[in-house]
């Protein structure tokens, strides 16, 4: 399929790298990015700017059978773009998150599940916000132009190249300080997803009909705890005859002593969600969570380890 073309913003980072990876073995990939991270090393073309510029969207004047858009932040991010495109565009696949429903029903939440209305304080509303906003933006702009649009609601991410403090946070601990945070009085549940996966997921709804008008939720089958989450990576050290000792601490202690806290710490916190969506009408396996740590924890192990 490399006569395909396709248009991704972002690309650089943790999601959209891994991505855009797999996509160049099948597509005619170009990016468009800040240029922090080249991608020119993998073939891809790279085209650098600021997306809030409108000069930069009128001067790519190709074709595109879809943009990937990974990067979308705020309300008028994706109208930018659009408005300002001068070719053709076939459509428009937006990554959303699951952080987009209403929090505190208690329901496991499917992709019709209402979405959040209230604008909470801080940099985590303001993103929030920012992602209801656009996902009422691509449709409506996708809507005027006759273009299939695709949402994308990926759940809390984990992998290689994760540049966020989660899992590769406590994977550094264990491989330089040789302990493993164990935080003992968390009550929060929560899903995450291999990035891999999540990138797979791009891969099967680009240029495919049946996803058109659709969202999908991405997130493995597992129900996370903090006591899971510490015994699933003990065994994934154990794998590669690492014994990092037990760093029992409680939440407050962690804060105390600046252990990263990336997941839902309490029951008030926990949101659920479904993901038979994209399993039933994109055919997704989702990646089991042992094997995924343990793929994880190698490929940090090699960095950190060096």
């Amino acid at each position: 399929m490399k006569d395909k073309k396709i248009l991704v913003i972002g690309g650089s980072y943790f999601y959209g790298r891994v991505f855009v990876m797999q996509a160049a073995e099948e597509y005619d990939v170009t990016v468009v990015n800040r240029g922090t991270y080249s991608m020119e090393e993998f073939g891809i073309r790279q085209i650098r700017g600021n997306r809030k510029e409108t000069d930069l969207w009128k001067g790519i004047t190709d074709d595109y059978d879809a943009i990937v858009d990974f990067c979308a932040y705020e309300e008028g991010d994706i109208a930018g773009v659009l408005r300002n495109l001068p070719g053709k565009i076939g459509q428009y696949v937006f990554i959303s998150t699951v952080d987009v429903y209403r929090r505190g029903t208690g329901d496991r939440k499917s992709e019709d599940a209402p979405l959040e209305t209230r604008v909470f304080p801080g940099d985590a509303g303001k993103y929030i916000a920012g992602k209801v906003a656009l996902e009422r933006e691509v449709r409506e702009e996708c809507a005027r132009r006759n273009m299939p649009c695709t949402v994308l609601r990926p759940g809390i991410l984990y992998g290689p190249l994760n540049y966020a403090p989660r899992e590769g946070a406590y994977i550094q601990m264990m491989v330089r300080n040789n302990v493993l945070p164990h935080v003992t009085d968390a009550t929060g549940k929560f899903q995450i997803v291999y990035v891999k996966d999540a990138a797979k997921a791009v891969l099967k709804v680009l240029l495919n009909d049946r996803a058109y008008g659709r969202a999908y939720n991405l997130c493995q089958d597992e129900i996370l705890t903090y006591d899971i989450l510490y015994e699933e990576l003990r065994k994934a050290a154990a794998g590669q005859q690492d014994k990092p000792e037990e760093l029992a601490c409680t939440v407050e202690e962690a804060g105390r002593m600046g252990i990263p806290l990336p997941f839902p710490v309490t029951k008030a916190e926990s949101e659920f969600y479904a993901n038979e969506r994209s399993k039933n009408e994109l055919g997704m396996e989702y990646i089991g969570l042992s094997e995924g740590m343990r793929r994880t924890y190698r490929a940090f192990r090699g960095v950190y380890g060096t």
